[in-house]
């Protein structure tokens, strides 16, 4: 592990998390969490599971949110104050 690319990459999964649950706008928000996913993998790499990093990356950042795209033509875009 190289703790300075560790703490990089947990910078940015928290600055991505905080950013995801305030957005008002839920594309950004699906973006957002796709983004979240990825680096996510990036995690698991850093940890040595390579199998865990390809599915997360597949599920996660791949199919969840091609899904949740999906789910968006469906329902207002942006959230009502």
């Amino acid at each position: 592990m190289i703790v300075p690319i560790d703490l990089l990459l947990l910078f940015f999964l928290l600055i991505v998390a905080i950013a995801a649950l305030w957005v008002r706008d839920l594309l950004a928000a699906i973006v957002l969490t796709g983004a979240y996913s990825f680096i996510m993998a990036n995690v698991w790499l850093q940890l040595g599971a390579c199998d865990v990093a390809f599915t997360e990356a597949a599920v996660g950042a791949g199919a969840s949110t091609a899904l949740m795209m999906a789910c968006l033509s469906r329902v207002p875009r942006w959230e009502k104050e």
